[in-house]
């Protein structure tokens, strides 16, 4: 199971940009174009899925089920990098965006495997029992209490 569609992950690239990531001559035909492109991104989702699960595997059961919605945005933004990275990213352009959501999905995907964000789901992949549980302290023994401490 993929946390992003293909149609997901080809709504996010422009038309124009096909060429480009197919890495042939210009081809005009639309269903060609998008016959060639169907591989290519399936291996670029299943990349960035990979990626994700190298993460959460620290602290969740992968792969999710349900996905997240927050892990459905970070494959798809990861796939679109994979593509594009397969062609070089032109910093000075507007590309640059696919590396800064990139790197925003790092980033996110480093502080949960620290343990600093939740998906809201507990190991089981859960979200509900994750809601259920609340707010809870945890604390060493009391090493003193007012009986103890009386009279000294």
């Amino acid at each position: 199971m993929s946390y992003s569609t293909r149609a997901e992950v080809r709504e996010m690239i422009k038309d124009d940009a096909l060429n480009a990531i197919i890495g042939d001559t210009f081809i005009e035909e639309p269903a060609k174009r998008e016959e060639l492109v169907a591989p290519i991104i399936d291996a670029a989702i299943a990349d960035a899925d990979g990626e994700i699960d190298g993460y959460l595997a620290k602290r969740y059961a992968v792969p999710l089920a349900p996905v997240p919605k927050v892990i459905n945005k970070f494959s798809k933004d990861i796939a679109v990098y994979n593509l594009f990275s397969r062609i070089g990213i032109d910093e000075g352009t507007d590309q640059k965006t696919y590396l800064n959501r990139y790197n925003a999905a790092v980033k996110f995907l480093t502080l949960v495997a620290e343990g600093k964000v939740s998906l809201g789901a507990d190991a089981d992949g859960d979200p509900a029992s994750a809601a259920a549980i609340g707010f809870t302290v945890q604390s060493n023994p009391r090493l003193f209490s007012r009986g103890q401490m009386r009279g000294m």
